[in-house]
């Protein structure tokens, strides 16, 4: 958080030079030491202030309580100790009241307690150093106050701009002068500023984190502390209901800096809710503009898309489908509405009927990988087209997310496998019951029937080829051939019963 007034410390105290104030024997105390914070200068002759005082006071006296024992070591050590147990800063002795200068006694336990000792000369009144620090503490208030309210304005002008969330996260770090992110309701890191302003290993600590807060599902701020860096999260949206949290890589902020941060909390959190309607809107205007491509007509989809966020990208383009449950397509939506906004007429996506359509021009994938690799989703990517071949495309892409493992599978990797990897458990389903009768006919007959003709079809329906390959006649060959037709009741002549057999074959071989 950036300082926009001095802090009242002894330091700042000690340089007014109308207080005359004069510091002893500086050499014993740690660095530091005179940059603590002054909360308030109090004045007390009594030989315990203790009970009355508070943590960062500066004490002023004259020394009357030790009048009859100035001299006496033991007395001020004790003093001078009690002192520093309850947290007081300095300690200020009025001269010529009493006595003259400083007793050394006094100045050798302020040594051994390494506790500021500094000299308020006969002119100066102890009201006149009360004052100075209450004008300063005054002066930081209103200071503060007034970095508060600047600071709400900035945040509030950044808000209308057409990221409101985005400028809000940005102007709210620079505002704190630290890393902030939002995380969305799935708990991904959707917006932050400064970008990877934090290690890869507090960013994952800080992520698990974000997603225990979400889990509860209860509205809450929290500070926490992961490795050296402090941190502070607060939740948006309504209880239940939650809608992302704010992390604030800093750690206990004063009243100000906790205002400004409540403003954007809720900010945020009514611009989300807002969001939500329009997404909801947004998101069946592209699903159905996704249908209107199907149909391989991009006419009304390029006109209505450039008012919706930008043009359509250029062909050749690319068509990707993922395998999003519908639990994480908001989130996924999510960024893609930002990076459209950034790439505009290099991205456009919708839902489809079983998963999220993205297009993209032909070899610009990095919105697709961002997507595979940030919410762990399998994707796959059509081979380049044009918008008329638009639907074969998108099977294209969901026959590469099927068939293909996490991350992006491109179509072009499937395809080099043919046709028959693909099939299905229900295909090697029907080919056994193809089979079954000559499989039966060979348990129940010795036969080698499925033997001789996987080697029949294997060798170009070759009767000479499957007779050397089998190792027997060839009269035996078309004799088995025989019993197969009467077998499965078909015609081997025919080119469609040779293809299906072959791969039923296959099928059970895959």
């Amino acid at each position: 958080m950036p300082a926009v007034a001095e802090t009242p410390t002894l330091r700042a105290l000690l340089a007014r030079d109308d207080l005359r104030l004069v510091l002893a024997d500086a050499e014993h105390l740690p660095p530091g030491t005179l940059d603590r914070a002054v909360r308030w200068v109090h004045s007390s002759d009594l030989v315990d202030p203790t009970p009355f005082l508070s943590e960062g006071l500066v004490l002023l006296t004259t020394g009357t309580q030790f009048q009859d024992s100035a001299d006496d070591a033991a007395s001020w050590r004790e003093y001078v100790h009690r002192l520093a147990a309850r947290g007081a800063v300095g300690l200020g002795f009025g001269t010529e009241v009493v006595r003259a200068g400083i007793p050394p006694a006094l100045a050798e336990a302020c040594r051994d307690e390494r506790m500021p000792l500094f000299e308020v000369p006969y002119r100066t009144p102890f009201i006149a150093v009360a004052r100075a620090n209450a004008e300063a503490i005054a002066a930081q208030a209103y200071a503060r106050r007034s970095w508060a309210l600047a600071a709400q304005r900035a945040i509030a002008l950044a808000a209308l701009r057409p990221d409101g969330l985005g400028a809000t996260v940005a102007e709210l770090a620079r505002q704190l002068d630290t890393w902030v992110g939002m995380y969305d309701a799935a708990g991904e890191l959707v917006r932050e500023h400064p970008a990877d302003g934090l290690d890869p290993a507090t960013a994952a600590d800080l992520r698990r984190e974000v997603t225990g807060v979400l889990n509860r599902g209860a509205r809450a701020g929290s500070s926490l502390r992961i490795g050296g860096t402090p941190a502070s999260l607060q939740t948006l949206g309504r209880g239940g209901h939650l809608r992302g949290v704010i992390a604030i890589a800093a750690g206990d902020l004063d009243q100000e800096g906790r205002g400004v941060v409540t403003a954007v909390i809720a900010m945020a959190g009514l611009a989300l809710e807002q969001q939500q309607s329009l997404s909801r809107a947004r998101g069946a205007l592209r699903a159905g503009l996704v249908q209107t491509l199907l149909a391989d007509d991009p006419g009304l989809a390029r006109r209505i898309a450039r008012e919706l966020g930008g043009p359509l990208p250029s062909a050749p383009i690319e068509v990707a489908v993922t395998d999003a449950a519908a639990s994480r397509i908001d989130a996924i939506a999510e960024l893609l509405e930002l990076r459209v906004d950034e790439n505009r007429g290099s991205l456009f996506f919708g839902r489809g009927d079983d998963g999220l359509v993205l297009v993209v021009p032909a070899g610009r994938h990095e919105a697709v990988e961002e997507v595979a690799e940030r919410f762990g989703v399998r994707v796959g990517l059509s081979d380049p087209a044009g918008y008329d071949e638009f639907a074969a495309a998108a099977a294209q892409a969901r026959a590469a997310r099927d068939r293909g493992g996490a991350g992006v599978t491109r179509f072009a990797e499937v395809a080099r496998a043919g046709v028959l990897s693909a099939l299905s458990d229900e295909a090697r389903s029907l080919a056994r019951a193809e089979l079954a009768p000559l499989r039966d006919h060979d348990a129940a007959e010795g036969t080698r029937l499925v033997e001789t003709l996987r080697a029949w079809l294997d060798n170009d329906c070759s009767h000479e080829a499957s007779a050397r390959a089998l190792g027997v006649h060839r009269h035996t060959v078309r004799t088995r051939l025989a019993l197969i037709e009467r077998v499965l009741g078909k015609e081997l002549s025919s080119f469609a019963v040779r293809a299906e057999l072959w791969a039923a074959l296959r099928a059970l071989d895959s």
